[in-house]
């Protein structure tokens, strides 16, 4: 299960470099068609959304077991 949302983490990370990458493209064609920027297209949107599930999944799975914080715990010693 680890290696499996370690892969989805990079999936995530690899995607939203591709959401920035789109934006500025998309900002580049607006300057050579003197468009106003108003936002990012609704594709880019979705795929951050995408991103933001993929990222708290990956968050929360890659670590591992949560430990005992209480001081009086086996765990701590």
């Amino acid at each position: 299960m680890t290696a499996m949302s370690f892969a989805v983490g990079i999936l995530a990370i690899t995607m939203l470099l591709h959401a920035a990458y789109s934006t500025i493209q998309y900002r580049a064609l607006l300057k050579i068609t003197e468009d106003e920027f108003t936002g990012p297209p609704y594709e880019v949107m979705v795929e951050l959304m995408l991103v933001l599930i993929l990222s708290l999944f990956a968050g929360l799975t890659v670590p591992g077991n949560f430990k005992s914080i209480l001081p009086d715990s086996d765990e701590n010693r």
